[in-house]
């Protein structure tokens, strides 16, 4: 059985999602593919990847790909998590995420019935009614224009009962938009303000791009995802793909069962990888990297110790995700923060040696000068212990 010890899986990581020299994405779209997709709850995440990847891009490339040309698009979909992708797979994310989908529209179901109404589903359709008759008149939709257009939308309701004290309001309009961005009937467009910001306005996803019309059934959806995560995770094991999509066990050995497949060592535990895919690749050169938080290469597994060895605590939230990494050869070596003066600042958890470390610090005065006035927030996540300590 062919073995692929950390070495050669971190040699991979470098060349195939384009972080070694030699390596690097020509464009956006080429540092979304080397990652199959591009993290976006945070939407300084989306951009800093990609262009971290891409030599020679800027934020405003990003921008042109995700608003104007719309070769990426934000969808809702594998974890319930916000994914920038061309189009054409992100019909297989949301063909493949119908849970997520169903998952939303329980939870609004449930909120209803919390907040009195009687007939909580047909409530539901009559809400979705008006808001698809919202979009179908306007090119842009924010929740602001649905609750001014909609009585019913502008409701406010209480996401607890009133004698809990961390009971809050919610929008009727921005949990309807969650219901039909999951279902994939609508999509996140331009942000209201600059990359950085949370703020979207909203367009009926066949508007925005025609190929978002198309929806593939689930087994095809699956398998397209799965196949294209392999290309650029593998070797790994059914255990990260099933995490990394958020599928079940059974859908996950569905979406697999007529890929060809090999089955691999990974230094003791089972994995596999495509049939075509067991050659080794050759080892890239030395390389360092400041990757944003969230980001896909440090979120693509559920078991990343050969990515991260000891320093995990150091770097993940106290929820899981990712902070802000620096990375030497394919190892997450220390961490980073960007400063209220703008300055992005380092804390290497090991000795890397003088070379390397002198090469981190030309990454960081690059990113400081990518991000000028930009400043970073920890959204969708908390502070990590180092970003706490950089920050200080």
């Amino acid at each position: 059985m062919r073995t692929f010890d950390e070495a050669e899986r971190r040699d991979r990581v470098g060349v195939r999602h384009a972080l070694a020299p030699g390596h690097e994405a020509s464009d956006v779209l080429g540092a979304a593919a080397a990652v199959v997709a591009l993290h976006g709850t945070d939407p300084a995440s989306t951009v800093l990847s990609a262009v971290l990847r891409a030599p020679g891009t800027s934020p405003d490339d990003v921008v042109t790909a995700l608003y104007d040309d719309r070769s990426l698009v934000r969808v809702l979909s594998m974890r319930r998590t916000v994914f920038a992708v061309p189009p054409e797979l992100a019909v297989a994310c949301l063909g493949s995420s119908l849970a997520v989908a169903k998952d939303e529209r329980r939870k609004l179901l449930k909120l209803l019935v919390l907040n009195g109404v009687a007939d909580p589903e047909a409530h539901l359709a009559r809400a979705e009614g008006e808001a698809l008759e919202v979009f179908a008149q306007h090119e842009s939709v924010t929740t602001t224009l649905l609750a001014e257009t909609s009585p019913l939308l502008a409701t406010r309701l209480m996401n607890g009962p009133p004698t809990d004290t961390w009971a809050t309001e919610v929008s009727y309009a921005s949990r309807i938009l969650l219901v039909l961005s999951s279902s994939g009937q609508v999509v996140r467009g331009r942000p209201r303000g600059g990359w950085t910001s949370t703020q979207f306005a909203w367009s009926l996803s066949e508007r925005w791009h025609p190929a978002l019309a198309e929806r593939p059934d689930l087994p095809t959806a699956a398998r397209t995802l799965a196949e294209a995560w392999l290309r650029r995770y593998g070797p790994a094991t059914l255990e990260d793909l099933q995490w990394w999509t958020g599928w079940t066990k059974t859908l996950t050995r569905q979406a697999v069962a007529d890929l060809p497949l090999t089955d691999v060592d990974l230094q003791g535990a089972p994995g596999v990888v495509l049939a075509d895919d067991l050659e080794p690749v050759p080892a890239p050169e030395p390389w360092v990297a400041l990757l944003p938080a969230l980001d896909p290469t440090i979120m693509g597994w559920k078991h990343r110790d050969h990515l991260h060895a000891a320093h995990k605590p150091q770097v993940f939230d106290v929820n899981g995700n990712a902070g802000p990494t620096v990375w030497a050869d394919g190892r997450v070596v220390g961490g980073w923060a960007q400063r209220d003066d703008g300055e992005v600042v380092t804390h290497l958890l090991e000795d890397v040696g003088s070379e390397t470390a002198a090469a981190v610090q030309v990454r960081a005065a690059h990113l400081t000068q990518l991000l000028g006035d930009v400043r970073l927030k920890a959204r969708a996540r908390g502070w990590t212990p180092v970003e706490k300590l950089l920050r200080a």
